[in-house]
């Protein structure tokens, strides 16, 4: 009759066999044997247990962190889930000089973390493709008639409502922010085109918009917003978690007395548009002032805000310099060299008595031009005669006394303060004309180099136009560089390297700016910037919630740990019983054995022979 052999790798003396018939073998085992399975049994399944608790009570393990980085940008890019109630959403208007553009944004509810920032993210439709549409004209064009202008914005406002969830209007801000184009008109103008949006919107739309929602903002403001942006999408205002990461060491007005604050390292933004050039950045230290006039000045420039739910936190208290420099885009730059050398040249011709620049046979010699190039330009019904020489360096030269520097020190355009910059502990990103002179035509975007830069400029500006032409025809140049990027390169490339090195003071050998079109590859827009600014109590209402749920939610949690607990007490308390049974058995056993009952020794035959011989089945 087969048998059951037992080893389980332990020491012969522990051996012991189940026979199919005599199951009482069993009582014939020794109690070590018992006892020792039966607490490997019992911390096996302890284990087991705890690890399936942590795991269902703690969630997923922890990723690392670029990677979920990484996927939070994979994710950006999907459509929007408007079926999830948890999805909250915000609307910004902007209304621009040129025309205005609504754009719908969305974030899942706040953690409950007051140190972190709402995760704001551009809405996206079922295309995957972002909530924005754009009409023209600009909304200052109704300043004689502002009763038409909630009629003109309808339409954004109509394209807004069709994508968040109905159920959602009344909780989702609208805010109407006006730029450039608005701050031109009278203060009354302003004022009735404000009026009238706050008064027909909330009767048509059921978005959540007051008085402070439609405003006209000023050129600082929009700046600061911008700055916002583009360090909330570049993760720079989250906690530092790797040691590689690049720090600042931050002092607050007021905070002399206090340790300072170590945070990830902001990076500032240079752009270069066709009519102004704005630069904003972190002044993380306490700055000095020349004379009190220039810190009169520097009150206009220095915005300092917090950016967190909790006004008594300073963890997301900045201070930023922010400056427009209107006249300073590379368009408007041109424009007033144009002037300039209308002015020079015609002094001259009267001084000297020539005829330089009248006529196509005695052009004018433009350095700013590439080498060759024919050009005319006019001004009050006279028309100079242009040929350019190509020559980068004398056009750099020829550049330097429209940038209005003074001898004050920490200042830059026009002698306007400029906080210091530590330059080796920096970051700047450029984008628009500063991406378009180093990427369109030279093909150096990105990682800016002074020196590679300048002389590949150099090198454009003393080819000739014929051979610049022939590359253009063959598709050499970026798909979007046209005949007039071709024609302005060399004067364009020049006026950046001037205002940033020269007129912002940046040395030849700073690495650490980066031209770019996009930031991980969208475009962001200052309206970014002002929803996180004007949204940052809002997780206030999440937190609070979150409490609330808590305090009434305790013995859940006390419930968990005493369940927990519980179990494992019920799982000893049974394991040593049937130890105990086992013993008992045992004793009951051995005095049958003693008693000598031959029925009991009958029945056991079997089990001690085959203890006796081998225990294989």
């Amino acid at each position: 009759m087969g048998r059951i052999g037992i080893s389980c790798l332990f020491p012969a003396s522990w051996h012991f066999s189940i026979s199919p018939v005599s199951c009482p073998r069993i009582l014939n085992t020794n109690l070590r044997q018992i006892i020792v399975i039966s607490v490997l049994a019992a911390a096996v399944s302890l284990v087991y247990f705890s690890v399936v608790i942590i795991r269902n009570k703690y969630g997923r393990l922890s990723r690392d962190k670029k990677f979920q980085r990484y996927l939070a940008r994979v994710t950006d890019i999907e459509a929007t889930d408007t079926n999830n109630p948890n999805v909250n959403y915000g609307i910004v208007v902007d209304c621009g000089s040129s025309g205005s553009r609504v754009f719908v944004y969305c974030w899942p509810r706040h953690n409950g973390n007051p140190h972190d920032l709402l995760d704001i993210r551009q809405m996206r439709d079922k295309n995957r493709k972002p909530v924005v549409m754009k009409i023209k004209p600009g909304i200052s064009e109704f300043a004689t008639s502002p009763e038409k202008v909630s009629d003109y914005i309808s339409p954004l406002l109509n394209f807004a409502a069709e994508h968040v969830p109905r159920a959602k209007h009344k909780e989702t801000p609208l805010y109407i922010l006006c730029t450039a184009g608005m701050r031109v008109l009278p203060k009354s103008q302003q004022k009735a085109i404000l009026e009238d949006l706050l008064t027909d919107i909330p009767v048509h739309f059921d978005f959540l918009f007051s008085d402070s929602h439609a405003e006209v903002i000023s050129g600082k403001q929009e700046g600061v917003y911008a700055w916002i942006g583009i360090n909330f999408v570049l993760g720079r205002f989250e906690h530092i978690e790797e040691d590689e990461e690049a720090v600042v060491e931050v002092s607050l007005p007021g905070s002399e007395n206090s340790k300072a604050i170590i945070r990830k390292r902001t990076a500032g933004i240079l752009d270069m548009g066709g009519v102004s050039t704005q630069i904003a950045y972190e002044v993380p230290e306490t700055v000095s002032f020349a004379s009190l006039q220039q810190e009169e000045v520097a009150k206009n420039l220095l915005a300092e805000f917090n950016l967190g739910c909790d006004v008594h936190r300073t963890e997301h208290v900045y201070r930023v310099y922010v400056a427009t420099f209107l006249g300073f885009g590379g368009n408007a730059a041109r424009q007033r060299y144009e002037d300039r050398l209308f002015a020079s040249v015609f002094q001259k011709n009267r001084l000297l008595g020539t005829q330089t620049g009248l006529t196509a046979d005695s052009p004018y010699l433009d350095p700013c031009l590439p080498l060759d190039i024919k050009d005319e330009i006019q001004q009050n019904g006279q028309k100079m005669y242009l040929q350019g020489t190509g020559d980068f360096n004398l056009c750099r030269e020829t550049l330097q006394p429209l940038m209005n520097k003074t001898n004050e020190t920490q200042t830059s355009l026009n002698g306007v303060y400029q906080p210091p910059i530590h330059f080796q502990n920096s970051e700047f990103y450029g984008f628009s004309e500063f991406y378009y002179c180093t990427e369109d035509v030279l093909r150096m975007g990105g990682d800016y180099n002074a020196m590679k830069f300048a002389k590949a400029a150099k090198d454009y500006c003393a080819t000739k136009w014929l051979i610049l032409r022939d590359r253009f025809d063959r598709g050499l140049y970026a798909s979007h560089a046209d005949l007039h990027r071709l024609k302005y390169q060399c004067f364009k490339s020049a006026w950046m390297f001037e205002v940033f090195h020269r007129g912002f003071s940046f040395p030849v050998n700073y690495r650490n700016l980066k031209t770019a079109l996009q930031v991980y590859d969208k475009e962001v827009q200052w309206t970014l910037g002002a929803i996180l600014y004007r949204t940052r109590f809002l997780p206030l209402r999440d937190i609070q919630q979150e409490v609330f749920r808590a305090s009434h939610s305790n013995w859940r949690g006390v419930s968990f740990v005493y369940n927990h607990y519980l179990f494992s007490g019920c799982f000893l308390v049974v394991l040593l019983s049937i130890l105990l049974y086992l013993l008992r058995l045992r004793r009951i056993h051995q005095r049958m054995l003693r008693g000598g009952s031959t029925g009991a020794v009958l029945w056991m035959e079997e089990g001690l022979a085959a203890q006796k011989g081998p225990g294989a089945l």
